[in-house]
């Protein structure tokens, strides 16, 4: 399976309720018979999967097109297994808008609900802030982030999927990360350098990438600039912002002008109607300075460190130093299926309904034997859907 990013029309409509409340069973029913068969953490890596996640909201009735998939699929699982937390060992945190920003507080909620020690309830609320971090700062794509759900389970594993919105071209992007796909670094998670395994898309943009391999340099230049010369860094922003020629050293002496040109290669850089607030920076920057960050992923995590904080230092990095980060977006494909709009034909209420009935009673059934278990998933295979 693959984890990374889905890119979809924006959508403003609003799920109709008798279709929500079938969503809601019938995620509910998908979700109690995978995690039944196969656990809670084979249910997160399939979450974390764009191509299984859009297919369960195609399942379930959304449309395969519509960035409301993302928000009404998990909108209707959390509501849908709402109660059965603690029985299925899963918990979904999170959502649209505000909610998104409670994020954090759910998983405290449900970790001391469970009992959990406060470093892994730190671990998950860490993952949660520095995944959305990551996603609005180091990949710089042009999509506001607006949705945000952190699902865990009681063993510490979790799935984070959020969304962005790009409303000039009227797209949303959906981000994809799982837990026990990030690499290790000196025994701890490594969530900078490609986190996302995969990115899925139909809409290709050339954004900063800081996550990938190819920006190792150019992170380690800046994180520098922060720790070792935060004032050289300052002039030298400045020194872009206000001259062409920044690249070249002048020394006059009399009417002898000496040149020295630098051996720095010039790249692209998408600082493109970019404002920067120089005070504001200037602030950011020595405060950073004062906490000592130890490496990238520390400078991330501080408050106050934004998508324009590490754009300024990236573009020095690259300018001056010549440590260039990757521009490549590594969008590889898009979905096709049905949906609730009429594409390519209008959920039939009496087929989801009777898809509803079949899976409910194989999930009853299944808590009895496995032979059940099997004849409920041959009457779901052989259902006139």
């Amino acid at each position: 399976m693959r984890t990374g990013i889905a890119t979809i029309p924006l959508d403003y409509g609003r799920c109709p309720g008798w279709l929500f409340e079938r969503m809601m069973r019938l995620s509910r029913g998908i979700a109690l018979a995978v995690i039944e068969e196969f656990g809670p953490e084979e249910f997160l890596r399939r979450l974390s999967d764009p191509i299984w996640f859009q297919s369960l909201g195609c399942v379930i009735g959304f449309d395969w097109n519509s960035s409301g998939l993302t928000t009404t699929t998990l909108g209707a699982l959390k509501e849908g297994l709402r109660g059965l937390e603690k029985e299925l060992g899963l918990f979904v945190c999170g959502g649209k808008g505000k909610t998104s920003r409670k994020t954090p507080e759910q998983i405290q909620r449900w970790g001391e609900f469970l009992g959990l020690p406060q470093d892994l309830i730190d671990k998950l609320v860490y993952a949660s802030k520095i995944s959305a971090k990551v996603d609005s700062s180091l990949i710089q794509d042009g999509y506001q982030l607006y949705h945000h759900n952190l699902i865990f389970s009681k063993s510490g594993q979790w799935t984070v999927i959020q969304q962005g919105m790009r409303e000039e071209n009227s797209t949303a992007r959906r981000y994809h990360w799982l837990s026990t796909t990030l690499q290790q670094v000196q025994g701890k998670e490594d969530f900078i350098e490609e986190p996302h395994s995969g990115i899925i898309s139909d809409i290709r943009v050339k954004p900063l990438n800081l996550t990938a391999k190819e920006s190792d340099e150019n992170r380690e230049v800046s994180t520098g600039l922060i720790k070792e010369e935060p004032k050289k860094f300052l002039r030298d922003f400045k020194t872009i912002l206000n001259n062409s020629d920044f690249l070249i050293t002048k020394r006059r002496s009399g009417n002898f002008i000496e040149m020295e040109l630098d051996n720095v290669e010039f790249y692209w850089h998408p600082v493109v109607k970019e404002k920067f607030d120089l005070k504001r920076l200037e602030k950011t920057i020595f405060f950073a300075n004062s906490q000592e960050p130890k490496n990238f992923e520390n400078l991330l995590s501080l408050k106050g460190i934004g998508p324009k904080t590490i754009r300024a230092l990236s573009l020095v990095s690259e300018l001056i130093y010549g440590a260039r980060p990757s521009y490549e977006d590594p969008a590889r494909y898009s979905f096709t299926v049905g949906g609730k709009d009429g594409t390519p034909f209008f959920v039939k209420k009496d087929i989801y309904d009777k898809l509803l009935d079949v899976m409910e009673k194989g999930i009853q059934k299944s808590k009895i034997t496995m032979r059940e278990k099997i004849e409920a998933q041959k009457r779901l295979k052989n259902s006139n859907l």
